[in-house]
C-alpha cells in the first residue's frame, strides 16, 4: 500500500470525543471572545482542559451553555480571570 493510501481510523468513541472537544474550544473561544489557540492554552493553564478529556462524557450530551459553564467555573476555581 502506498504511503498516501494509508489512513487512520478511529474508533466511534474516539471520533466523537475529538469532535465534541473541537466544537466546545470553538464555542468556549466565542463566548468569551478569544481567539481559538488563546481559549486553548488559556484552559490548559487553568484545568479546563483537563476537566473536559475526563467529563465529556457527560458534558456532550447537556447544553452546551452547561459545558461552558462548568469549564468557566473549573478554571475560576484554578486561577482563571475571564
Amino acid at each position: 500500500m502506498a504511503e498516501t493510501d494509508k489512513r487512520i481510523l478511529l474508533d466511534e468513541e474516539t471520533r466523537s470525543k475529538v469532535l465534541f472537544i473541537a466544537f466546545i474550544l470553538m464555542m468556549f473561544a466565542r463566548a468569551y471572545k478569544m481567539s481559538r489557540p488563546d481559549a486553548y492554552f488559556y484552559l490548559k493553564k487553568y484545568g479546563g482542559l483537563d476537566y473536559l478529556f475526563r467529563h465529556w462524557w457527560t458534558l456532550h450530551t447537556e447544553d452546551p451553555y452547561w459545558s461552558l459553564k462548568a469549564l468557566y467555573s473549573t478554571c475560576y476555581k484554578n486561577g482563571g480571570l475571564r
